[in-house]
C-alpha cells in the first residue's frame, strides 16, 4: 500500500506503542488483550497503534511456526481482531503469514475491518539466540501506508540491524519509519540498539519509532524499553524497562516526541530481568507456587528474594536441609533471611539419610577416602527432598546454581542442579554479590553475614570454594572471555591472567558440558548464556591451545 503524492500540511498525531506481554501460542488471549489496548488507544486519541514483532502468537514460536495448522488459526485470529477494532485507530502488529509454500515473519495494517497491507520481514537472525532461517522465509519489499496524512514505513527487529529495508522504505515513500521488535535483554543492549537505531536513521534519514515486547519466554526476557529518535538520531522518547502499558509517542511535522525516562543501573536491570523472567515462567505455566532449598549461603539467598519479589512471598517455600557439616552461622542466618520475607520455612535435616547411604555403600566403600562421592549423594538426598514435595503439592522447584558453578562444573547432576527452572543460571557469582547488594537497598532483607563470608557448599568440614576453584573475580573474568567473546586461551594470558588459571578453568568449562546439557532452562542476561546461544557438543575433541 503506497501513497505517495505532494507534501502536505502535518498534523499532529498520536501513536500508542504497546509495549506487550504476549504468551506464545495463546492466539485468543494474545489478540483479546491487544483488542484491550486498542480501545484505550482510540479512547486517548491515537490515531495509530504499534505493537511488537509476532504479537500474535508470541515470540520466538520457535518449531510450533513449522505446523501448517498454525498458521490457519493466526489468519483466523486476525482478521476476527481487525472486525473488532474502534472505528478511525490503525493497528501494525506483528503476525506469521503462510503463502503456499513460504512462511513468513510478518506485519500488518488493520484498519475500518480490514487487513490492508503486509509487510514480510526481510532480514532474519540466525545467530545466538535466534534461528529464524529455520522457519521463515526473508520478504523482499517495502510496505508504506499512509495514516493521518503521514506516510509509515514498516521494518521488523533485526531489518534495522543491517543497511537495506529502512532505505528502501523511504525510497518507497516513508516519512517515518515504524520498528516492531522483540529484542530479548542482556546487559547493556539498549545501548547497543540505540546505537544500531542511530546508524540506520543516518543512513535515511527517517525519524523512527521502536516498539518492543516485554515478558518472560522460557530462558529470554524482553525488556520493552521502547523510544523514538528523531531525523538527527536524537533521542526523542524513552520508554520504561519490564513494564507492560501504553506509552505515547507525539508526532508533529513528522518530528516524534514523547517522556525520557532514565534507565535503571546495570545491577538494577538485571535484578528486574530475573523478576519478570521467574514471574512469566509461573505464572504462564500454570504452577500454585515455587520451593527451594535454602542454605544459608548467598546464591540460595539471592533465589528466594527474586522468586518473593516475582510472585510474593505467600507462593514461596524454602526448604532448609542440614547436615552434620552445616555451620550453625549457615542455619542462623537462613532462619533470619526467611523471616525477613515472611515466607514459609521448614527444616528438614538429612544427617540420618545421608548415614543410611554410608551404611548401605560401607562394604563397597571400604577403606576408601571421603571425597566427592560423599558430598554428592548430600546433594542428590537434599534433590530428592525437594522434588517430592514438587510431586507432591505442583510447586515448581528453583535451583540456586550460579554461571560460575555452571560453567566450572561445580554442580551436581540430580542434586543441586534438580529443579525445574534455573534463576542464576547465566548470572556470574561476582554479579551474585552486586545483585544482592543492590536488593538490599530497596529493603535490607539480605543478612550481611551471608553477603560478607567466605562461599561454602558445605559437604565436608571447613570447606570453602576456593579449595578447589580459583578466587571468583578470577573464574569469572577468564569465563566471561572464553564463553562470552570466544578469545583463545593465549589471549586470556594475553589479558593479564595467569596460565596455571585459565588452563584450569578453560578445562573445567569444557569438561563439563554434558553436566550443562542437562540443567533447566533458566533466564539469560548475558551476551552469550549456557542455553540456546551457546551449542557445544559434548563429544568433543577439541582443546584450545595455549
Amino acid at each position: 500500500m503506497n501513497n505517495r503524492g505532494a507534501p502536505r500540511r502535518m498534523r499532529a498525531m498520536k501513536i500508542a506503542l504497546a509495549q506487550f506481554n504476549a504468551t506464545v501460542g495463546d492466539l485468543d488471549g494474545n489478540a483479546a488483550r491487544l483488542l484491550e489496548l486498542a480501545r484505550q488507544a482510540a479512547a486517548t486519541g491515537a490515531a495509530l497503534m504499534l505493537a511488537p514483532e509476532l504479537a500474535l502468537c508470541g515470540y520466538p514460536p520457535e518449531d510450533i511456526a513449522l505446523r501448517p495448522d498454525f498458521y490457519g488459526e493466526n489468519a483466523r485470529v486476525l482478521q476476527t481482531l481487525a472486525t473488532q477494532l474502534p472505528a478511525g485507530l490503525a493497528l501494525v502488529l506483528g503476525h506469521p503469514l503462510a503463502e503456499g509454500e513460504n512462511r513468513y515473519n510478518a506485519a500488518s495494517l488493520l484498519r475500518d475491518g480490514q487487513i490492508l497491507a503486509t509487510y514480510r520481514k526481510q532480514k532474519l537472525p540466525n545467530h545466538t539466540v535466534f534461528d529464524e532461517v529455520r522457519t521463515f522465509t526473508p520478504g523482499e519489499r517495502a510496505m508504506v501506508f499512509e495514516q493521518g496524512g503521514v506516510r509509515f514505513g514498516v521494518n521488523i527487529c533485526a531489518d534495522i540491524w543491517e543497511s537495506g529495508p529502512a532505505t528502501q522504505a523511504r525510497a518507497a515513500g516513508a516519512e517515518v519509519l515504524l520498528v516492531l521488535n522483540a529484542s530479548p535483554f542482556h546487559m547493556d543492549k539498549q545501548l547497543e540498539r540505540h546505537e544500531v537505531a542511530r546508524q540506520r536513521v543516518g543512513e535515511c534519514g527517517l525519524p523512527l519509532i521502536y516498539a518492543n515486547l516485554v515478558g518472560g519466554q522460557d530462558e529470554l526476557v524482553f525488556d520493552g524499553a521502547s523510544f523514538a529518535l528523531d531525523r538527527n538520531g536524537t533521542l526523542a522518547a524513552q520508554f520504561p524497562a519490564f513494564e507492560e502499558g501504553l506509552y505515547w509517542v507525539e508526532l508533529e511535522a513528522n518530528t516524534p516526541r514523547g517522556d525520557l525516562l532514565t534507565l535503571p543501573s546495570s545491577e538494577a536491570m538485571v535484578y528486574q530481568a530475573l523478576v519478570l523472567g521467574v514471574r512469566d515462567y509461573v505464572v504462564k505455566n500454570g504452577f500454585p507456587g515455587v520451593l527451594l532449598g535454602l542454605s544459608g549461603g548467598i546464591d540460595s539467598a539471592l533465589t528466594l528474594v527474586v522468586a518473593v519479589d516475582a510472585i510474593g512471598a505467600g507462593n514461596v517455600q524454602a526448604v532448609m536441609m542440614p547436615s552434620q557439616f552445616t555451620a550453625d552461622i549457615s542455619l542462623e542466618d537462613a532462619e533470619v533471611l526467611a523471616e525477613n520475607l515472611k515466607v514459609r520455612y521448614d527444616v528438614q535435616p538429612i544427617k540420618r539419610m545421608f548415614d543410611t547411604f554410608l551404611d548401605e555403600l560401607a562394604d563397597e566403600f571400604k577403606n576408601l577416602p571421603f571425597d566427592q562421592t560423599e558430598e554428592n549423594i548430600q546433594a542428590r538426598i537434599r534433590g530428592v527432598l525437594l522434588m517430592a514435595l514438587s510431586n507432591k503439592f505442583g510447586q515448581l522447584v528453583l535451583t540456586t546454581g550460579n554461571k560460575s558453578e555452571m560453567a566450572s562444573g561445580y554442580a551436581t547432576l540430580y542434586g543441586d542442579m534438580a529443579g525445574g527452572f534455573a534463576v542464576l543460571k547465566d548470572v556470574p557469582k561476582t554479579l551474585v554479590w552486586r545483585l544482592s547488594r543492590y536488593r538490599n537497598t530497596l529493603s535490607p532483607v539480605i543478612p550481611e553475614r551471608i553477603i560478607s563470608r567466605p562461599p561454602s557448599a558445605e559437604l565436608r568440614a571447613d570447606q570453602c570454594d576456593q579449595d578447589s576453584l580459583p578466587p571468583y573475580e578470577v573464574l569469572d573474568a577468564i569465563m566471561e572471555r572464553y564463553v562470552e567473546r570466544d578469545m583463545s586461551p593465549r589471549e586470556i594470558v594475553a589479558d593479564g591472567y595467569a596460565e596455571a588459571a585459565v588452563r584450569q578453568v578453560v578445562t573445567l568449562i569444557d569438561r563439563s558440558e554434558y553436566k550443562r546439557r542437562q540443567s533447566p532452562p533458566g533466564i539469560r542476561i548475558t551476551a552469550r548464556g549456557f542455553g540456546r546461544d551457546r551449542r557445544y557438543p559434548i563429544t568433543n575433541k577439541y582443546r584450545a591451545p595455549f
